[in-house]
């Protein structure tokens, strides 16, 4: 708890830098370290020989592995951790970087486009340190989980938190978010999409948010906790 509380504050610490950099804009708190946001919206890989099921790692920078070099990312590791296992899938990187849950909604199209046999979806945290309506992040959540239930795909919900000073009413609301949508839609829940890396210093970049190469394995090998029961393999 103590290591979950100190991740919170330095949480908070980034989020008011962030603030404090540019004070013109709407929406300021795009990555916690003001770092270049990413603003196109990602293509899926063309694999014309590649008949592997996709799975589609749909979310924001925890996703797209902001700071990180190439191959470093958790989707990156959770190819290697599907491949060491004997299964035959392909993990698509769709994560774009201060991406909020409206976001989502709006690339839905491409991550369908995909026909994905499974959706890590991985949304919130932005809206949250945005104080976004939790209504609205809900709603969008949960238009995303239809569409991609509707086009086919299992969906693995990552469950978000925020910093302390946000207000208890405000955090309870937003955590809640997740747990009521899993079992409003049957979902897999992850519980905490950073648990043991968030609040380790060594496991995080120095925005005190963003995983290290070595936290992003730490990632991949949690979402395969929650992923491997979806995943079939090949007779």
């Amino acid at each position: 708890m103590a290591v979950l509380l100190k991740w919170m504050l330095a949480a908070a610490l980034a989020v008011a830098i962030a603030g404090c950099g540019n004070k013109e804009k709407t929406t300021p708190v795009q990555t916690p370290a003001q770092t270049p946001v990413q603003t196109t919206t990602p293509t899926v890989p063309e694999q014309i020989n590649d008949t592997r099921p996709v799975v589609a790692a749909f979310g924001d920078s925890l996703s797209a592995g902001l700071g990180l070099d190439a191959g470093q990312s958790y989707p990156d590791d959770l190819q290697r951790l599907i491949d060491a296992a004997g299964y035959r899938y392909r993990v698509v990187n769709m994560g774009v970087s201060g991406d909020t849950t409206s976001d989502g909604v709006e690339r839905l199209p491409s991550v369908l486009a995909a026909h994905p046999a499974v959706v890590i979806l991985e949304f919130g945290a932005n809206d949250g340190l945005r104080g976004q309506p939790v209504a609205l992040s809900k709603q969008n959540l949960a238009k995303m989980i239809e569409a991609l239930r509707q086009g086919g795909a299992q969906i693995v919900l990552a469950g978000m938190t925020l910093p302390r000073n946000y207000g208890p009413e405000y955090i309870h609301a937003f955590e809640q978010i997740f747990p009521e949508l899993a079992k409003q839609y049957k979902v897999v829940r992850i519980p905490f999409f950073l648990d043991g890396v968030g609040g380790v210093a060594r496991l995080t970049q120095p925005d005190g948010l963003h995983p290290t190469a070595e936290g992003a394995a730490i990632v991949a090998h949690t979402v395969m906790h929650y992923l491997q029961p979806l995943l079939k393999k090949s007779s």
